[in-house]
């Protein structure tokens, strides 16, 4: 939808003329037997006649010439409609990729995410056995666990990585498109929270590592 201002109604399509029902054209006087003067008279009718005849047409040319200009007008405001319903589905386009970036993000939050604590609840588990020595060593889990939260924070750093660029190169091509008139520009382009957040998990995931690697409870 067009963003045309409140109470404005659309564009509308103008008239057309009545078709134009021509007249006969006057006959040719017969002059035959008449004096000099009768046939002055009879002649300077007929060429009145001839002019009301050609002032009506003039007068319908007139009339198409006028609608032919309205119909101009009326399918220059449609063109102009067309062109700005065109720019704010190109401008809402750019929206919906921004989602779907934040939604590949996601993706990849809900991955690493599984590993941080998968491996976190691995290590954990395993300690607490081996601390009421059900179990005598705990390296090997303690290792695997931290390989998996390392892992779910590279693959987190990558997503996040490649989705500044990604929005970063999103602003830069909806800038230019601003300056080339294809779109509005009337919509902003708000920060991530998918991205605050995966900066947040990675955060929480750098403190897993660290609680992990040197054996003090972080998270109380």
């Amino acid at each position: 939808m067009t963003d045309r201002e409140p109470g404005i109604p659309p564009p509308k399509r103008p008239e057309r003329p009545e078709r134009f029902a021509a007249k006969p054209l006057p006959r040719i006087p017969d002059v035959s037997g008449q004096s000099e003067g009768a046939a002055s008279v009879e002649y300077s009718r007929y060429r009145t006649g001839l002019s009301h005849h050609r002032t009506e047409i003039s007068e319908h040319r007139t009339d198409l010439s006028e609608y032919r200009t309205d119909l101009s007008g009326f399918r220059t405001d449609l063109s102009s409609e067309r062109t700005e319903m065109s720019m704010n589905r190109t401008g809402m386009s750019i929206q919906r990729t921004r989602m779907s970036a934040d939604r590949t993000l996601m993706s990849v939050i809900r991955t690493s995410l599984s590993m941080i604590a998968f491996g976190f609840t691995l290590y954990q588990v395993f300690q607490k056995l081996h601390e009421a020595d059900v179990i005598v060593a705990g390296a090997a889990p303690r290792n695997f666990g931290l390989s998996l939260i390392l892992l779910g924070i590279v693959i987190l750093v990558g997503g996040i990585w490649r989705h500044v660029q990604f929005a970063r190169e999103m602003r830069q091509h909806r800038e230019l498109m601003i300056g080339q008139g294809l779109i509005t520009g009337k919509r902003s382009y708000p920060v991530s929270v998918t991205l605050i957040v995966a900066i947040g998990l990675m955060l929480v995931g750098i403190a897993a590592i660290l609680s992990i690697a040197f054996g003090f409870n972080m998270f109380g």
